[in-house]
């Protein structure tokens, strides 16, 4: 299942490598049930939203790239907590808690600048998701999800084209 994803990631990017287009890609992690997801956006990513139910796991998210936000993956239960980039900051983190029978219990994001968002609840195995190049930053998050929340999440990292500024 999670073989899938990378092979869909590989065909996304044609006959080049992960590695000699600076890509990398950090593996999936949680029992993976219910519907695939992955992210998809032009540009780069501005800010994040992530929903949490009270005391437990984590019921969705949503990125925005540039101006656009992405559908919901998951749903919209719990509360709901943003952080919205500055001009040139990126994610070079993903980081987080998951059960291996349940669902993403804590998701957190790290900026280049040294900002974090932190969502959840710090209980069950760790992950650590981080590019292997330099200058990479998340392109995008891709795993599963059930009509609860997540129960898998991987990353793609890489470098992005960014030739219109935001704010």
């Amino acid at each position: 299942m999670y073989n899938m994803l990378s092979l869909m990631v590989l065909c996304l990017l044609g006959a080049t490598s992960l590695s000699d287009a600076g890509y990398s890609y950090s593996p999936a992690v949680g029992r993976g049930e219910g519907t695939a997801y992955a992210t998809e956006g032009e540009g780069r990513i501005t800010a994040v939203r992530v929903w949490e139910t009270y005391n437990g796991y984590i019921t969705g998210f949503q990125l925005r790239y540039n101006y656009a936000w992405t559908p919901v993956y998951g749903r919209e239960y719990g509360t709901e907590n943003e952080m919205e980039l500055f001009e040139g900051e990126t994610i070079v983190q993903v980081w987080g808690k998951y059960h291996s029978g349940n669902y993403i219990y804590q998701i957190g994001f790290g900026t280049n600048r040294g900002r974090s968002l932190i969502v959840g609840q710090p209980t069950g195995y760790s992950f650590n998701f981080y590019p292997a190049y330099s200058r990479s930053e998340l392109l995008k998050l891709s795993g599963r999800y059930n009509g609860n929340g997540l129960t898998s999440i991987a990353a793609l990292w890489g470098q992005v084209n960014v030739t219109a500024s935001y704010k």
